[in-house]
């Protein structure tokens, strides 16, 4: 048996739907969930979400152990967390970063990401299929 995908979501991201729905539109975490689940077809994924930096950590180190690849949208702990950065250099599985935004299109703060800086590759600006993007990436990659 192959090991799961991880997809770990970071703060406000359970808010998806109802936030700002001109940036990062309406589908839910739900719909991306379930869009992740078909694509993955066969595979398992571990799907999540975390508003504390301290559970994405933990999540991460449990997808060193038993994941086959990470998925990551760290949201605003992109552009802040030295720590997940961390993390995410533990790994040896792939590591895609994704956003449904473009941040290099957004505020200045948002075109720094340290999560970039451990991540095998980045997709943004998609929407909801940046997350399709990038399990595609992991696929290929494995």
């Amino acid at each position: 048996m192959t090991k799961p995908i991880y997809i770990i979501n970071g703060p406000n991201l359970n808010l998806l739907g109802q936030r700002e729905p001109d940036i990062y539109g309406s589908q839910t975490l739900t719909d991306i969930q379930a869009l992740c689940r078909d694509a993955a077809g066969k595979r398992d994924i571990v799907f999540s979400q975390h508003n504390s930096e301290g559970a994405m950590i933990d999540q991460i180190h449990e997808a060193r152990t038993y994941g086959s690849a990470l998925l990551i949208n760290p949201a605003a702990y992109t552009h802040t967390s030295v720590a997940l950065l961390d993390a995410i250099k533990t790994l040896d599985i792939p590591v895609i970063e994704i956003h449904l935004s473009n941040p290099a299109a957004r505020e200045t703060f948002r075109t720094l990401s340290y999560v970039a800086m451990g991540a095998t590759g980045t997709v943004s600006g998609f929407g909801a299929q940046s997350y399709l993007l990038g399990l595609q990436a992991a696929i290929n990659l494995l």
